[in-house]
């Protein structure tokens, strides 16, 4: 009787259990996608077509090129393209560079105190000619214990992504551990210099009236501080504030002689401070409240010339001052010496709130790149007002260009009165491919049109990625163009410019869900795949979509698939 009734319990329980499970098979949603077959969507296309040029290129699609669109200019790369692999590259001897790895990189790091790394790519232009630089560089920094290194990032990607590599090269500077930008120059001279500023006291004492004039001779710029004592809290202070500028030297003395030899009152209340230049705007005396960041900040924002001629050199003072805005005069060379003056005499005006720079418009090593980002064409004069890095805006002077003109655009541009130039290749005539065609001028009416869900591509010509990207990004397109709620589109990012359209490197991937224009665009971070696009659409879009699975007949009417390969049946299920 017990085995009976144990019998009748197990067979209650088996039955409630298939039960169960049979229940929970009609009610449970299913997490791929509804059921959906997607397999068609990762065939073979045997067309692929590319507007982007046969580059060499870094072969991780989790690492950018080059970081030219990430508009964060510290230095001259960002306005050039990569240099071609058939460069000729210079020999020299590196022994002094220590190579790294993920295996050694901690241990270097950690077991020296000072350590200068560099992050490079071995297809980059610009870190083939920081080389030997860097090499001679560690060879004059090996007697003051500075450990110079560098990385392959294409090799150590890991690595590479710790530390948020964009662009090459890339380098930090190490102190116990503890790293921070490295935004001296990238010669021997500007290297050895900024390192051992860093790691120095930062000032020299000048107690001699010969000494001064031997600094005053040798010097361009530089910073002198009248103090009570070479000693002490006054003295300290400068010594921070020094550690915050790289390219100005700074001195101090207790000489009165000395101090009106530097244009300071030896009868002036101390600490007294002036930086001397050697152009037209000569003399600059501090009279803020002496401590380190009103010292750094007086000097960061009168170092720089009335008007800056634009170099490879001086790019990162410009775009790294405390000075955001800006005003660019785009002439030729021989144009300059009429306009120059002119641009100079409006700087005097507004000293201290806006750089003015000076561009060659018609230097093709130098000039010409920086004309061509900012969207400069033509022969003629132009003045272009630049918000900044962080902002980006900029704004187009189009009078004559006159001394009291520019006073008024310099005023206006201050006080925030002018209309945004954005850049735009021409409106095409025609726009009827699967991926539509987005530049500035016609952004709005595509991207930004609140009936539809918008997949955007930025790209640049010459990127090696976008180049890899597109058969993909094609073939997505031909699957959603019978989607009417669903626009893939594309835009040139070095030649088109739009506010909702900020590029970090390329390509870069945004969503614009229907009726949500007005919030920022989802950056893209799914796999590049066919079947991974539609996911993230699937999941993100506005309007809901289901995509049906081609017959072989609809295959048949694709041009872009050989007859061989539309006329079969057999689709594998590759998911």
């Amino acid at each position: 009787m017990l085995s009976h009734k144990r019998h009748v319990v197990l067979f209650s329980l088996i039955t409630l259990l298939f039960i169960s499970s049979f229940s929970l098979s009609f009610s449970l949603p299913n997490d791929n996608d509804d059921d959906e077959d997607l397999s068609f969507l990762d065939e073979p296309d045997d067309v692929t077509t590319s507007h982007h040029p046969d580059l060499d290129h870094f072969d991780d699609e989790e690492e950018e090129e080059e970081d030219a669109a990430d508009e964060d200019f510290d230095d001259f790369s960002a306005f050039d393209h990569p240099a071609s692999h058939e460069e000729e590259e210079p020999t020299f001897d590196d022994k002094h560079v220590v190579v790294l790895i993920e295996r050694n990189f901690t241990t270097i790091v950690e077991n020296n105190r000072f350590v200068l790394v560099e992050f490079y790519a071995p297809w980059c232009g610009h870190c083939k000619s920081l080389a030997p630089e860097y090499a001679a560089a560690a060879t004059d920094l090996e007697s003051d214990d500075v450990v110079l290194a560098k990385v392959d990032a294409t090799e150590e990607q890991e690595l590479a992504h710790e530390y948020d590599v964009k662009g090459f090269p890339t380098v930090f500077f190490f102190i116990d551990g503890v790293h921070k930008p490295y935004t001296g120059g990238r010669t021997k001279d500007a290297i050895v210099s900024w390192i051992r500023k860093k790691i120095g006291p930062g000032v020299v004492n000048i107690t001699t009236l010969d000494d001064a004039e031997r600094v005053l001779t040798s010097e361009n710029k530089l910073v002198l501080a009248f103090l009570d004592s070479l000693v002490g809290a006054d003295s300290e202070e400068l010594a921070n504030a020094s550690k915050l500028e790289d390219d100005v030297n700074f001195y101090q003395t207790v000489n009165p002689d000395v101090a009106k030899l530097f244009h300071i009152d030896p009868n002036s209340k101390r600490p007294a401070l002036v930086l001397l230049k050697k152009e037209e705007d000569k003399i600059n005396h501090f009279d803020g409240q002496y401590v380190k960041s009103a010292i750094a900040d007086f000097v960061s924002s009168n170092k720089l010339p009335l008007v800056t001629t634009f170099t490879r050199e001086n790019a990162p003072s410009i775009f790294e001052s405390q000075i955001k805005k800006q005003l660019l005069l785009f002439v030729t060379k021989k144009d300059s010496e009429k306009f120059v003056p002119i641009f100079q005499e409006v700087a005097k005006v507004f000293k201290g709130k806006l750089i003015f720079v000076h561009v060659e418009m018609d230097n093709e090593d130098v000039g010409k790149p920086v004309a061509d980002y900012f969207g400069i064409t033509g022969s003629d004069p132009k003045v272009l007002a630049f918000a900044g890095n962080d902002d980006g805006r900029k704004f187009v002077f189009d009078e004559e260009v006159s001394v009291d003109k520019l006073k008024a655009f310099g005023k206006d541009f201050l006080e925030d009165m002018l209309k945004p130039f954005l850049k735009s290749d021409p409106v095409p005539e025609s726009n009827d491919g699967d991926v539509k065609i987005v530049v500035g001028d016609n952004f709005d009416q595509i991207v930004l049109d609140e009936s539809k869900d918008v997949l955007l591509e930025i790209y640049a010509p010459w990127c090696g990625h976008c180049e890899a990207l597109e058969p993909t990004y094609n073939k997505l397109a031909k699957h959603l163009r019978g989607i009417e709620s669903i626009v893939i589109a594309k835009m040139d990012g070095t030649t088109n410019e739009h506010p909702r359209a900020k590029a970090d490197g390329f390509p870069t991937l945004l969503f614009f869900p229907a009726g949500k224009k007005s919030s920022d665009p989802i950056t893209v971070d799914a796999d590049r795949t066919v079947v991974a696009f539609y996911k993230f659409l699937k999941k993100h879009a506005s309007i809901p979509f289901k995509l049906e699975k081609p017959t072989s007949t609809s295959k048949l009417e694709s041009s872009d698939v050989k007859e061989s390969q539309s006329s079969s049946t057999d689709l594998k299920d590759e998911l």
